[in-house]
């Protein structure tokens, strides 16, 4: 019975409970449960945090811009000028698309950073379904811009055919594979930074005074966490951005 007590307890206490899902309401349908769960709390939550915050920004009149509408302008001006870095004219047509993606992301990673929330960025099944979209969005494009001169992106211009038999699984390979890296390494370093923050979290309480040791490193750990969080959405818009300009120009 002690012994199911304690495992019972360090499961309570475990630094991967955070990631449960819990669900809050279900709702049966002819395709199953479609329960209304933490994440998906967290996910309504971002995207209102995103509503009010661009609403709040983009109606004020004010000749002095706010902090906040300095933000939001920042926010603007770094994607459009990411797109054209990275795309070019052609790209300002799916500014929309990559800038709510990044806007998601972010937010999502700093909602997640408040405590005793939820981060759904730390579920692949959320990462990989966000990239599925970029990969099957793309993937669209570039027929629908090229036709089955899409392929082409598999075989370099000018490469000599005997490497063809060799380089075009490879290419295919690394194509197929670009949701999976995409949400792998947006996943695994929410997952990694968020459960090293717990483990360490654990021991200020145990060790009293001498506390104060990793509760230090916990504050310097969640700076470096909200830098993270900023890096992985940027990371996912521009190599959306890359994957776009693929598609149109293939190269």
């Amino acid at each position: 019975m002690s012994s199911t007590g304690e495992n019972h307890s360090n499961e309570k206490h475990s630094p991967l409970e955070q990631f449960e899902i819990s669900p809050y309401a279900h709702f049966e349908t002819g395709i199953g449960d479609l329960a209304f769960t933490n994440s998906s709390l967290s996910m309504v939550i971002t995207v209102l945090v995103i509503t009010l915050f661009l609403t709040l920004t983009v109606n004020t009149r004010s000749l002095i811009p706010s902090r906040l509408q300095l933000m939001s302008e920042m926010s603007y001006n770094f994607i459009a000028q990411l797109i054209n870095d990275t795309v070019g004219d052609q790209g300002k047509k799916y500014f929309p698309f990559i800038f709510s993606i990044f806007m998601f992301v972010l937010i999502g990673n700093m909602v997640g950073m408040v405590p005793y929330s939820f981060t759904f960025t730390s579920h692949i099944i959320v990462t990989f379904a966000l990239a599925s979209v970029v990969f099957i969005g793309v993937t669209i494009l570039g027929f629908w811009k090229h036709g089955f001169r899409y392929f082409a992106l598999l075989a370099p211009a000018g490469l000599p055919f005997y490497m063809l038999p060799i380089l075009i699984p490879i290419e295919l390979i690394s194509y197929l594979s670009r949701p999976i890296s995409l949400s792998v390494r947006l996943f695994a370093n929410m997952l990694a930074g968020h459960t090293l923050l717990k483990v360490f979290a654990g021991f200020v309480l145990p060790l009293g005074f001498a506390g104060v040791l990793p509760l230090a490193f916990i504050v310097a750990l969640t700076g470096l966490e909200i830098l993270i969080a900023f890096l992985q959405a940027y990371v996912f818009a521009i190599l959306t951005c890359l994957y776009i300009n693929d598609a149109i120009h293939l190269h």
